[in-house]
């Protein structure tokens, strides 16, 4: 009998902790029965956003669940809001999952265009306001979208479909954001795949990092988007995107700026910071040409990067850009890297950015 005790006690394990090695906004606790995941609030991180309690739809609701937002996972009928998340609901296999998608117009993606024609997928409209009709008809149990600071979801909230506020965007650094991947597996059911993508990404990241650190490379100046209505915004020194330059071995002009957002500037003052770039990437899908780069604005043609045509444009209407570098920060990271550092020999062909034209 004693044996017998004991034996049932071990059933009763702990909770455990999910190791999160860059992610700061998130943490996730596996339980007997369920798995608690708690979003820090991006913009007062000394309060919650959201709770989510997860529990297996095969299973019985566990007795005291703690509070929170419960969902039955894996989820298998969702409603995304964005390209991103579809993206890496594909890549956990799980592209069946995805049976609505709001702002269908900027989802560049032959699977999910197929769907929308089809009526496999439904089109719930614009994403502000979504067309309720239409989410009730679909039945999610799930609305993945991505939160702003004092969001308010309008009707979409009072239908009691767990809202999943991704707010992966948030993060601080390339591999933060790409962690999220692991509450992704936990709602989808594909922790192992999900654990086995993000081991690659971290792996294949610090490969470039350790070729910068150990090779004696020159760090090329960059200068990063473009003037538009007489405004440019540049990424603030300790934004992740000023981290992919660093690891990537490139000198930011603004990386002693503390900011982990954008900064607003205007021309005179990106011209008197940056005007020595040695190179400049932006994105835009108008901008082909150095003539088209000096037609956006005139005076363009000052600095040195425009000078020795090291102008490197990414055209996110094809490039599928947004979609894959969050998750895929180590793929970036590389596109850099051959771009910085053009007499190192790596395997590696450009995805993003080309050259501009002469």
């Amino acid at each position: 009998m004693l044996i017998a005790l004991g034996a049932c006690r071990n059933t009763s394990r702990p909770s455990e902790k999910v190791g999160m090695d860059e992610a700061k906004l998130i943490s996730i606790e596996h339980n007997k029965g369920y798995t608690k995941v708690e979003i820090t609030n991006p913009w007062d991180t000394t309060t919650l956003l959201h709770t989510y309690i997860l529990v297996p739809r095969d299973s019985e609701l566990p007795k005291d669940l703690p509070e929170g937002t419960l969902v039955r996972t894996p989820v298998s009928n969702i409603l995304v809001y964005s390209s991103v998340h579809s993206s890496i609901i594909k890549e956990l296999s799980s592209p069946q999952a995805i049976k609505g998608v709001c702002d269908a117009q900027y989802f560049n993606d032959d699977m999910i265009a197929a769907g929308l024609a089809d009526g496999v997928i439904t089109d719930c409209g614009n994403s502000m306001q979504p067309t309720i009709e239409k989410v009730i008809q679909m039945n999610p149990d799930a609305i993945l979208l991505s939160p702003y600071q004092k969001a308010d979801y309008g009707k979409i909230k009072d239908l009691k479909i767990p809202i999943i506020e991704c707010a992966d965007y948030m993060e601080f650094t390339p591999l933060g954001r790409a962690e999220w991947i692991k509450f992704y597996g936990e709602l989808l059911g594909k922790r192992d795949i999900a654990d086995k993508i993000y081991n690659k990404v971290v792996a294949d990241y610090q490969n470039v990092k350790d070729m910068v650190s150990s090779k004696k490379l020159s760090r090329p100046i960059v200068l990063t988007e473009n003037v538009i209505s007489g405004i440019w915004n540049v990424p603030g020194g300790q934004s992740y995107m000023a981290q992919f330059i660093k690891d990537a071995g490139g000198n930011y002009p603004w990386a002693n700026d503390k900011n982990t957002g954008s900064l607003t500037l205007d021309f005179n003052q990106v011209l008197a910071k940056a005007q020595n770039a040695d190179i400049w990437l932006l994105k835009s899908p108008a901008i082909r040409t150095l003539s088209d780069l000096k037609a956006s604005y005139s005076l363009n043609e000052k600095f040195k990067a425009y000078k020795t045509g090291e102008v490197y444009v990414c055209d996110t209407n094809t490039s599928h850009f947004f979609d894959r570098f969050p998750f895929h920060p180590e793929v970036l990271l590389m596109e850099y890297f051959k771009i910085f550092h053009p007499d190192q020999e790596i395997d590696y062909q450009l995805q993003f950015f080309k050259k501009i034209e002469q």
